[in-house]
């Protein structure tokens, strides 16, 4: 992914309003992000810790949405969980379900679209041995990196689809 600035980012979002954009805490250290491994940029935000963004290039431009983590049920709990994107298998804790709101008519309806997304939204960096997870093992896979690389991003790119439907 090429690097991206502040405004860029916040131009991106869907489904979001502009004042909403305007208002949400892109990160501060853009300039040293590890941009040649992430394939979109995605982040949580540190000061309401419900919201979470992702932020891609698609053939049309860039593309950002603004997610919502559902509340954790599984208190006390020891579960393993799987990223719907990069498929990486986390322990507790480590997949959130994001939900979306729809664009248009639907999203001012109050409509939204679900997913199970890696709790900190560093897929990339997963795919790629940048960052471990907790998980004991995970999946044995012969696919090479640009394989699960590709497979991720159709995974998201379907999701973001429905979002704008």
């Amino acid at each position: 992914m090429r690097p991206l600035t502040d405004p860029e980012i916040r131009a991106a979002f869907v489904n979001c309003s502009k004042g909403e954009a305007k208002r949400m805490d892109v990160p501060r250290d853009l300039a040293e992000l590890p941009w040649d491994d992430l394939d979109f940029l995605g982040w949580r935000d540190p000061g309401a810790p419900d919201r979470g963004y992702i932020v891609t290039e698609q053939d049309d431009g860039l593309v950002g949405v603004a997610l919502r983590a559902a509340p954790s049920t599984a208190r006390g709990y020891t579960t393993r969980g799987m990223c719907s994107v990069c498929l990486t298998v986390h322990s507790s804790g480590g997949v959130s379900l994001m939900t979306a709101k729809r664009t248009g008519e639907a999203g001012r309806l109050g409509n939204t679209v679900g997913l199970y997304l890696c709790a900190d939204l560093a897929c990339p960096l997963y795919l790629r041995g940048k960052r471990k997870t907790r998980a004991a093992k995970g999946l044995d896979e012969t696919l090479t990196l640009e394989e699960k690389i590709v497979r991720a991003e159709t995974n998201l790119t379907a999701f973001l689809a429905k979002v704008t439907a």
